[in-house]
Formats: structure tokens, sequence, C-alpha cells
């Protein structure tokens, strides 16, 4: 990784870290598309392997309040989800991954949006965690499906039982793209080197949360995350359009 591509990524990664200490979503939907721009080849593993640790971070701390039952239909859900999205690795161009990725995060924008929330019973979770994995671990932005049906819980069961389920559904997926020869060493290089600036953001999201209004960080981090998205399909639609 060339060393002006690290450090803006490394400033991104610290800035959506923060913002997903703060809110509750932005690693993935903001860092993802920089990504595609700047190094796409450490994509979908790097990521994951940041959104491990970032879980299990918040999980440690709320773990109390975790539906496990909530979590299994999520993780059985996953798996069919998850053998899709490592076919979807193995064989969509560049290209091809790189449009499914900024639908994802424009997806993800809209679900974010969206008032309805479905009942958070098994059936549901099931549903929307296939849908997860298969977004998840093709493109690591798998967070939406689930956090549509979870949000009709309390504040702390939501966010502790989403912890929990993507911190199992995050090794799983890592789990396939092994099997399927998409993890390499240079993506555990990119996220050791990486893994400051997240701690760093994650760190400093202890502050924001004290003193930043919620809602214009959630303006801001959807703002970024359509920014990102448009760039991609854009530079895609050049690549193509040039050949």
């Amino acid at each position: 990784m060339e060393l002006v591509h690290y450090l803006i990524i490394g400033a991104v990664v610290l800035g959506s870290a923060c913002v997903q200490g703060s809110i509750g979503f932005g690693l993935g939907m903001i860092t993802a598309p920089v990504l595609v721009l700047l190094e796409s080849d450490l994509l979908p593993a790097t990521l994951l392997l940041l959104a491990v640790l970032t879980s299990l971070t918040a999980f440690l701390r709320e773990r109390a309040d975790v539906d496990w039952k909530l979590v299994g239909w999520g993780v059985l859900g996953r798996l069919p989800g998850i053998v899709m999205g490592t076919i979807a690795v193995v064989l969509l161009p560049n290209e091809g991954l790189s449009l499914l990725l900024a639908i994802t995060v424009l997806g993800g924008v809209g679900f974010s949006l969206v008032g309805w929330a479905p009942e958070a019973r098994g059936r549901n979770i099931f549903f929307a965690s296939s849908v997860s994995g298969v977004f998840g671990t093709a493109t690591s932005i798998g967070g939406p499906p689930i956090a549509l049906v979870l949000r009709s819980l309390d504040p702390s069961p939501m966010r502790s039982t989403m912890s929990a389920y993507f911190t199992i559904g995050s090794i799983l997926s890592l789990t396939g793209l092994t099997i399927g020869g998409e993890v390499r060493s240079e993506h555990l290089l990119a996220a050791a080197t990486l893994l400051p600036f997240m701690v760093a953001g994650l760190w400093l999201s202890n502050l924001v949360i004290r003193r930043a209004n919620r809602r214009v960080l959630y303006r801001m981090a959807v703002g970024a995350s359509i920014i990102g998205a448009l760039l991609v399909i854009g530079e895609v639609s050049f690549s193509l359009l040039t050949r």
C-alpha cells in the first residue's frame, strides 16, 4: 500500500470508527467506497477483519443484554448468504464487485432512512441475516438488513444483540472467504496496520458521544456514504466507457 493511500485510508478508518462508536454504524459504509477507489484488492477481507474487532469491543461492553435466541436465528440465516457472497467474490470481476458495493451502500442508506420496523422474531431475523450474509461477505457491508429488524428492540438489547451477531457473522464470513482463497497475507497486514486508527477512532467516540449532536453525526455519515458510493459508480462507469 502506498504511503499516501495508507494515510488517507487510515484517516477515513479513524473518522468512520468514531462515527461507528457514536451512532452505531459508519465503519463499513464510509470506509468501503474509499478502499474501492484507492486499494480495491483489500476488500472485503481487510474491512471484515476490522469489523470483527469493532463488534467484539461493543459486545464485551454490553454482553449482558444479548438476545441469544435472535443471534442463533441470525447465524443460521447467515450461512447460506455466506456461500453466495463468497461465490460472488470469487467469480465477479472487480468492476462488478465495485458496483455491488456501491449499490449496497446506497441500499444501506435507504434502509437507515426507512421508518418501518418488522417484528424482531426468528423468521424475520433468518431472512434479514441471509441478505446480510450475501452483502456482508461480498462487500463487508451487511448491517442494514439486520438493523432494520432489530430496531424494534430497546436500545441496549438492540446494540448488544447486533454486536454479538456481527462478531460471529463476520468470523463466519471470513471463514467462507478463507475457504474460497480470498483472505491472504496482505489483508492481514493491512488490517494490522490500520488497527491503531480504528482503536483511536473508537476511543475518540467516547468523547464525541458526550458532546456532539447525534443527528448531525448521522447526517454526516449518510452524506459521506452517498458521496463515496457515487464516486465508485462514476469511476467504474468511466473505466468501462474508456475501454
